[in-house]
């Protein structure tokens, strides 16, 4: 699996095969580390069961590492269903500030660090260093900013070099540390979400407790076989 993910190239590679439970199990792959938990290959597994495999299922649940994650159809959209994780204020390294280029108004650690800026204009003129951050002694780094217009709540950029993900396209498992700092600070518990990468990616987010639901909606680009 891990070969395969490197052949790819991408930032994550899924792998899910069915499970006496009547699910599936699902890993994710890096190009060089398995990783513990990912929003949009998870998103886009429900999707090939959902549609390819159990058209006429509403829900199918994935055994993960970071236990069980269920998507299921919400009208035009999949929606993930994953553990919040909040991230706590924290003093930024050196070379965290470093790397990104530019001083966040707040830091916040978690899995990731999360630097939190005054604008979204902030976040995407953002160039990072890559090679500084790949010192980081968490997962990645996630920057972040209210939303510039009235659609959009916060947006975000995701970086995770050491993973060799330099940047991700869209990220759905930073939500479970963005969801619960933004629903706390913007007083809502439904939050649209913009991620400011070279592709985008829009998502809609909710805050249940301990849980976090994320909305998005699947494209597929390819289909084929793999030669081994």
């Amino acid at each position: 699996m891990q070969a395969i993910a490197a052949e790819n190239n991408l930032s994550e590679t899924a792998f899910f095969v069915p499970n006496k439970n009547g699910g599936y199990d699902l890993r994710w792959f890096t190009p060089n580390v398995e990783v513990g938990l990912c929003g949009h290959a998870t998103l886009a597994a429900g999707d090939v069961v959902l549609t390819d495999i159990q058209p006429d299922a509403d829900a199918v649940t994935f055994e993960t590492k970071s236990g069980p994650l269920i998507v299921s159809r919400s009208g035009d959209n999949l929606q993930m269903d994953f553990p919040a994780r909040p991230a706590a204020p924290y003093d930024a390294p050196k070379f965290l500030l470093t790397g990104l280029g530019a001083e966040p108004a707040e830091v916040l650690a978690g899995d990731d660090y999360v630097a939190v800026y005054d604008s979204a204009a902030e976040v995407a003129a953002l160039v990072p260093n890559f090679a500084g951050l790949c010192q980081l002694d968490r997962r990645g780094v996630v920057a972040t900013a209210p939303g510039d217009d009235s659609e959009t709540d916060y947006v975000l950029r995701f970086f995770a070099p050491k993973n060799a993900v330099p940047e991700d396209p869209v990220t759905g498992n930073v939500q479970t540390e963005l969801v619960p700092y933004w629903s706390e600070r913007l007083g809502k518990n439904r939050l649209n979400v913009r991620q400011l990468s070279a592709r985008g990616g829009l998502m809609t987010c909710e805050a249940r407790g301990e849980r976090v639901a994320i909305s998005g909606q699947c494209v597929r680009f390819l289909d084929g076989e793999l030669s081994l």
